[in-house]
């Protein structure tokens, strides 16, 4: 997870290719705890849910990731409420999983787990 922490997302606007599975399961295991979700379309995310106390502590999550976000511009889907949270990451722009993805995976772990 090191080298991820280290790097930045990039702006991506299309015209890349989305990692194969191969590299997905590469990737993956620079994370921890994220799971591969492939959905209807064959579009593969990385998704992770967390678990806490009450809604304001799950509020507090969802405003660092969006913080970390914005931070890094790429940008995940956010569902929390009351003692959970879900966070959904994909590069829209390519239809798949970039190393930008897992990057921002590797900082939202990092952050919480501090």
């Amino acid at each position: 997870m090191n080298d991820l922490l280290r790097k930045k997302c990039v702006p991506c606007e299309g015209g890349v290719v989305p990692f194969n599975i191969s590299e997905i399961h590469k990737y993956q295991k620079k994370v921890d705890g994220w799971d591969v979700i492939k959905n209807n379309k064959g579009i593969f995310f990385l998704e992770k849910k967390f678990k806490f106390k009450n809604f304001l502590e799950s509020q507090n999550f969802v405003n660092l990731v969006g913080k970390i976000s914005e931070e890094e511009g790429h940008h995940p889907d956010l569902l929390f409420g009351w003692g959970y949270a879900k966070v959904t990451i994909t590069t829209h722009a390519i239809e798949g999983l970039s190393e930008n993805d897992f990057i921002l995976a590797a900082k939202i772990d990092r952050a919480t787990n501090v």
